[in-house]
């Protein structure tokens, strides 16, 4: 079980919580969508309470028709692989390569292709940097891929979606409580292809206090710049409105500059100390418009809008506002 643990640490899209039956949760966001905007995103996970009572889940989003379903399962019937990246919950399948739903209402397959992964060199394995090695934190977050291709089918409550020649996204959150205040934004939909974006700022609780901590990258085809609170990057600016939510960022090379058009939201169920009785709003209809900027050059090294942009504005705002 040790071995099993270190091996799952330096490869956090695998499960992590092998022994944990309290006040625990993980969870994979699959986002899938079809060539012409139809949009979902399945959310495969296990809960446990403070009292030891658990369960397993997948919650369903329709980013379209914004309605979402939550659908419990023994605790018995989530299994997760030792080696690699693979989750069953009842008869349903879920990889880095494939997801294969059984449901009453909804079954299919879509296989991906191309997988762009966060860097996670052994001193920092994944998003969260050295912070991958810190206790007993709140909530750990992970990149499984920033953008990849789709290939299948799914009988969505008698609709057949065509994912062939889509574009996914695929990441995952595990520990006890999601941030009492956090803004997370994601798209690979831009006009250029190979592009995808994704910002999160969040408060984060830090040995009897808390700081205001973010992560962004943007991947542009062949090259990954991340903005993140461990590698010099600093919080300019965050604002949020009822239409608009923007951030600005900067590390020593690059200025972030990003305003995220909101859209009406579709309620989740979200962890409390382990308890999936939160509740967040989310939209897969959001509009991202960013701009890169060289510091040195003050040119423009990339500008765009992403749309089918995943958006969630939740908790207690005031913790991380900056003007």
């Amino acid at each position: 079980m040790i071995r099993t643990r270190f091996r799952s640490m330096f490869n956090p899209e695998r499960f992590q919580g092998w022994g944990k039956t309290r006040s625990y949760f993980e969870g994979w966001y699959f986002k899938l969508v079809n060539p012409s905007g139809r949009s979902v995103a399945i959310i495969p996970g296990i809960a446990w309470d403070s009292a030891g009572e658990g369960h397993a889940f997948v919650q369903l989003l329709d980013g379209n028709k914004k309605t979402a379903d939550y659908i419990r399962f023994s605790p018995d019937l989530f299994r997760a692989a030792e080696d690699e990246f693979l989750v069953t919950v009842g008869g349903n399948v879920f990889s880095e390569k494939v997801v294969n739903l059984n449901l009453q209402d909804v079954s299919g397959m879509v296989r991906f292709s191309g997988i762009t992964g966060w860097p996670k060199p052994w001193y920092a394995p994944g998003i969260m940097g050295p912070f991958s090695f810190v206790p007993r934190m709140e909530c750990y977050h992970g990149i499984v891929s920033l953008d990849h291709q789709l290939h299948g089918k799914i009988n969505f409550k008698g609709e057949e979606i065509d994912f062939t020649g889509g574009r996914g996204y695929l990441e995952k959150d595990w520990g006890r409580s999601f941030p009492s205040a956090y803004i997370w934004m994601q798209s690979n939909h831009f006009e250029q292809e190979g592009v995808s974006l994704k910002c999160s700022v969040a408060r984060i609780p830090w040995m009897g206090s808390s700081f205001t901590g973010f992560i962004a990258g943007l991947w542009l085809g062949d090259r990954l710049i991340r903005f993140t609170t461990y590698n010099r990057s600093e919080l300019k600016k965050v604002s949020v409105d009822h239409s608009l939510v923007t951030i600005e960022l900067k590390n020593p090379t690059y200025l972030l500059e990003v305003a995220a058009e909101r859209d009406r939201a579709t309620e989740l169920a979200s962890p409390i100390r382990g308890h999936m009785e939160g509740r967040i709003q989310e939209t897969m209809t959001a509009r991202i418009n960013i701009r890169l900027i060289n510091r040195q050059t003050k040119s423009v090294v990339f500008a765009g809008i992403g749309k089918y942009a995943g958006l969630e504005v939740a908790g207690a705002l005031e913790q991380i506002l900056k003007p």
